[in-house]
């Protein structure tokens, strides 16, 4: 890590998100602020449709916030030029998505590799082999994503988001199409991660996410509930 534990792994301000389709406009995010410490792991919970997939997507960079500002290590990501985003992103971030994080043409270890490739710089990186050993897939290397199992693709997804050895590893319902044991393995590797300094936020309807997180927090109708 680059920077000391008393800088918050994430920090959002006051996060508002709009859409519109023709003459109406939904407000997804009303001034959602939150922060996540190196080596806490916040459950995010609510309704569907309730604001948490767009505000993962504004966490990471992936959607702008129309107000509001987030941090990622001190760092700021919103409101910069996608190529900036996408340089922080590289470095600082690892994104668990539903669909997964996975290109079908390659192979587990290729995916791994094209994640690090992002980012060039010198630093404290596991290797792809380290980390195809960590989730339990180091024989499962040259598979590409239509040969593994569900869980197996779950875990792959979860060693492309470390490639970097990220500060934050925001995760989308990563346990959702998973059985009990597979939910098990993926959680302790992502508490794993949090241990070493890393925070971790995760958007989930799990009761076993919530029941290992330090801290949850509930979306409803765009806004953080008190």
């Amino acid at each position: 890590m680059t920077t000391g534990w008393a800088t918050p792994a994430l920090n959002a301000r006051e996060l508002y998100r709009f859409f519109r389709t023709g003459d109406d406009e939904t407000l997804a995010l009303r001034g959602v602020s939150l922060t996540v410490a190196r080596g806490e792991t916040v459950a995010v919970v609510g309704p569907s449709g309730s604001g948490k997939s767009t505000l993962l997507a504004c966490l990471a960079g992936l959607d702008e916030p129309a107000g509001g500002s987030v941090e990622v290590a001190g760092e700021r990501i919103s409101h910069r030029p996608e190529a900036v985003r996408a340089r922080i992103r590289a470095h600082r971030i690892g994104v668990l998505l539903q669909s997964r994080n996975l290109l079908p043409h390659l192979d587990v270890r290729g995916n791994i590799r094209l994640a690090r490739r992002a980012w060039r710089h010198s630093g404290f990186r596991p290797s792809a082999d380290e980390l195809l050993d960590r989730v339990g897939l180091g024989e499962r290397g040259r598979a590409t994503p239509a040969q593994l199992s569900g869980g197996e693709l779950a875990r792959a997804g979860l060693a492309v988001a470390l490639a970097n050895h990220p500060d934050v590893l925001l995760a989308d319902e990563p346990t959702g199409e998973l059985d009990g044991y597979t939910e098990e393995q993926v959680l302790e590797l992502l508490r794993d991660h949090a241990a070493q300094g890393a925070g971790l936020l995760i958007v989930t309807h799990s009761a076993e996410v919530v029941a290992i997180a330090d801290r949850v927090v509930t979306i409803r109708d765009g806004e953080v509930a008190a």
